[in-house]
């Protein structure tokens, strides 16, 4: 039978053991982690692996190592940066948030005073709450949610349950040792309590869980049958003149926001007519998956004519593939081995 007052003894007792090495993170005992890394980490890690981001965190903190050093970058350089985590979004309230943070001498120290700054939302200052400042906010991220709804056997399916299992993890919370308690809870998400095939039999909890005690472990959470994605279709430019080729930075606000790209019309609402006047002919097609619908964009070649009515002319050698977003990377290497070829 499970007894809520033990999950959390027990829970940290496996944790202060078997804590992940992550590089945002201040292990057991370790002291007062870092606001600016546990944030920056929180805001990588929205809709993205932890396998992704370390490599990205990294570099984020060589070359930007505190808030006042990001806050100061320019908006190019982090835009590419960024460039393959995608949820560019992320990437312009990232500066955002930086430049406040830099304006007000540090980060607030309460999940109120978090809330108000850019792209912080109820996750993210919770994450932060209890994870720099040891403050009893309960923090609930996808890993978090299965556990709770395994622990609890809760049978509603997601999204409609999120309210329900935001409570129950609220009952598990401790008063004291709130951040290592929320880590250990993401950490036997990710690690024992996992999506498929989840390793009941070295769970720390493995007497709490009421799932395991009905055999239902593996089938939760239950999720709500999606919708099918809806498709697109669009084109892409690629407008040579000599050794160079045309590129234009993307909107500040909507789809790739702010990044490096071809130009490109008709797949994210934008009816535009073709970059300059050129013998166009198709090379291609490249598809592409968002998060809302699936992309078909076909690629178009060509030698321009006179000055481009957009955008800039980059020398081939000083494209850098990496600095664009993952969409454009497709269509660039398309475009690069017809070039070569």
């Amino acid at each position: 039978m499970r007894d809520n007052k033990v999950i959390a003894p027990h829970l940290l007792d496996w944790y202060d053991r078997h804590a992940r090495d992550l590089p945002w993170r201040v292990p057991p005992g370790g002291g007062r982690a870092d606001p600016y890394r546990v944030w920056l980490s929180e805001v990588m890690l929205q809709q993205t692996t932890v396998a992704a981001v370390k490599d990205y965190f990294i570099r984020f903190t060589t070359l930007w190592p505190t808030v006042q050093d990001l806050a100061a970058a320019d908006d190019a350089d982090v835009m590419a940066e960024w460039a393959g985590l995608g949820y560019y979004a992320r990437a312009r309230n990232l500066l955002a948030c930086a430049r406040a943070v830099s304006a007000a001498g540090g980060f607030p120290t309460t999940r109120d005073g978090l809330r108000t700054l850019p792209g912080i939302g109820p996750y993210t200052s919770a994450a932060i709450a209890a994870i720099v400042w040891d403050l009893p906010e309960t923090v609930v991220d996808g890993n978090v949610e299965r556990v709770v709804a395994r622990l609890f056997a809760v049978r509603t399916p997601l999204p409609a349950a999120k309210p329900e299992l935001t409570g129950l993890a609220e009952t598990l919370t401790p008063r004291q040792r709130a951040g290592d308690f929320a880590q250990a809870m993401m950490d036997l998400g990710a690690t024992i309590c996992t999506p498929r095939n989840p390793a009941c039999g070295i769970c720390p909890l493995i007497d709490d869980c009421d799932a395991r005690a009905q055999g239902i472990a593996a089938e939760l959470p239950r999720k709500a049958a999606k919708a099918a994605k809806p498709s697109r279709i669009g084109i892409a430019w690629i407008a040579r003149q000599g050794e160079a080729v045309l590129l234009e930075e993307r909107p500040a606000r909507g789809l790739l926001g702010g990044t490096l790209a071809f130009p490109s019309a008709g797949w994210d609402g934008r009816d535009l007519p073709p970059p300059g006047v050129a013998d166009w002919h198709e090379i291609g097609e490249v598809r592409h998956v968002f998060t809302h619908f699936n992309l078909s964009l076909t690629v178009m070649m060509g030698d321009l004519d006179g000055a481009p009515d957009r955008g800039r002319l980059v020398p081939l050698r000083q494209i850098d593939r990496s600095a664009l977003p993952g969409l454009m990377r497709k269509v660039w290497d398309m475009a690069r081995s017809r070039i070569a070829a």
